[in-house]
């Protein structure tokens, strides 16, 4: 029988922070998309924006899922590869419309700071957290190899 092996605190910690952002980015996504529709932004960027900020409402939410489920089981390198993904594409995304179509500066946007505040916090932890979830998915096999026996 398999034992599922104790998460260290580090990892729980990441993965909340990781979760509590995603959250955050989830219940805003899914706010514009059911107050204002899929042209929640059409007053400034072009509908393709509009449509990926939109598909956040997805994306986000499964991030979430797959980080906090490979967290819990030990593998969560497929929520974490999502993560890099996402912020990746979403600080583009938003540096795009800062700079370009709103005529902005970083100083001036706030929610650009957080996006890059929180990005810079998944690209140093998102390669520690996949090792480390790779070394967990590993090591339950060799722990119950010589693991002693039931008395």
């Amino acid at each position: 029988m398999r034992q599922r092996q104790e998460t260290p605190w580090h990892r729980w910690f990441v993965v909340s922070v990781y979760s509590g952002a995603l959250l955050v980015g989830t219940v805003s996504h899914l706010t514009d998309l059911f107050v204002h529709g899929l042209s929640a932004h059409a007053a400034f960027a072009p509908r393709w924006l509009d449509l990926y900020w939109a598909a956040l409402a997805i994306l986000d939410p499964l991030a979430l899922f797959l980080v906090v489920r490979g967290a819990w089981r030990g593998r969560s390198t497929a929520g974490v590869r999502l993560v890099c993904a996402v912020m990746a594409t979403d600080l583009a995304a938003n540096v795009y419309a800062v700079y370009g179509p709103l005529h902005s500066r970083v100083q001036d946007a706030p929610g650009l700071q957080r996006l890059l505040l929180f990005a810079l916090f998944v690209a140093v932890t998102a390669p520690w957290l996949a090792r480390d979830s790779r070394r967990a998915a590993r090591a339950p096999e060799s722990a119950s190899r010589h693991a002693c026996p039931a008395a």
